[in-house]
This record gives structure tokens, sequence and C-alpha cells, in this order.
């Protein structure tokens, strides 16, 4: 099983710019993508990211980054490079993805996917707004389109 899930708040401007890469494969397979793939719009939900990656073989995670480099910028990753523990925290608004990859891997183990694969696009604001800024939306364009194609690869 491929699982894509696109994470990000979409009240705050490019953050959601990877709720927007999910919602645009999903658009593109009209809500039914190819047999043993499955895609999910975790929002800001760490906790349903380990719980929707869980059983898979590999995964992909798309969401903003703010390093200060060139809006619009896309960056993938490994996911191994970028799990976390999680905080000493009982809140779960803490729990963000790269704790689900940490989490998942200590709880599920081997029905944890070893393939993590991480796009990160970089928000050029993550203000109050419900707009992508243009070099984000191109961006998402762009990377959907490569997700795309490992979709196709993984049908074959």
């Amino acid at each position: 099983m491929l699982t894509i899930i696109g994470c990000g708040n979409l009240n705050r401007s490019d953050d959601g710019v990877g709720v927007i890469v999910a919602r645009m494969l999903l658009e593109k397979y009209t809500g039914q993508p190819p047999e043993d793939t499955q895609i999910f719009d975790a929002g800001t939900d760490g906790m349903g990211v380990m719980f929707q990656a869980r059983g898979s073989k590999s995964l992909i995670i798309v969401d903003a980054s703010t390093t200060g480099s060139d809006p619009g910028a896309i960056f993938e990753v490994p996911g191994h490079e970028l799990e976390g523990k999680p905080p000493d925290s009982y809140s779960l608004h803490d729990f963000r993805w790269d704790h689900a990859l940490y989490a998942g891997r200590k709880i599920f183990k081997d029905e944890f996917p070893d393939d993590v694969q991480v796009f990160l696009i970089e928000a050029k604001s993550i203000d109050l707004g419900l707009e992508l800024s243009k070099e984000a939306l191109e961006a998402a364009t762009i990377v959907a389109e490569r997700i795309s194609d490992r979709i196709a690869s993984h049908a074959e």
C-alpha cells in the first residue's frame, strides 16, 4: 500500500499547501485513487498521520516549511531524517507528523513503513488567510505531478 498524506492548516495561507496537494490528487483520481494507493488530508492531526500510515509499505507526506528559502522551493527529504521524538506533553496539539514517524515506528514496528519520503514546500506566508501564494500554488502543482508519477509507477 502506498499512502499519501497532506498536512497543514488551510486557515494559515501557505501552511495549507500539503492539504491542497492531497486535494489535487484526490480530484485527479475523482476521489478513487488507483488500487493499493490511499490519499488523506490529515490537516494538523499528527496522530491521524501515525494511524493512517500503519500497514503501508510506502508513505509520502506533504507539508509546508519555513526555512527562509525562496517561497515555493521544494525539498524532498527521506522521512528518517525528519522524524523526531514527541515532546513531553499531555496535549495532542503538540504531536506533529514528524513525531508520528518516530512514534509509529516504535509502536507499530514492522507494520509501519520504512520507505517514507517527505515533500516540503517553502511558505511565503503562514499568517491567517485562506489562499495560497502564487509561489506555493505553483510548487503544489509540481509536487502533485511528481507524486502522480510515483502513484503510476507504484501501480505497475
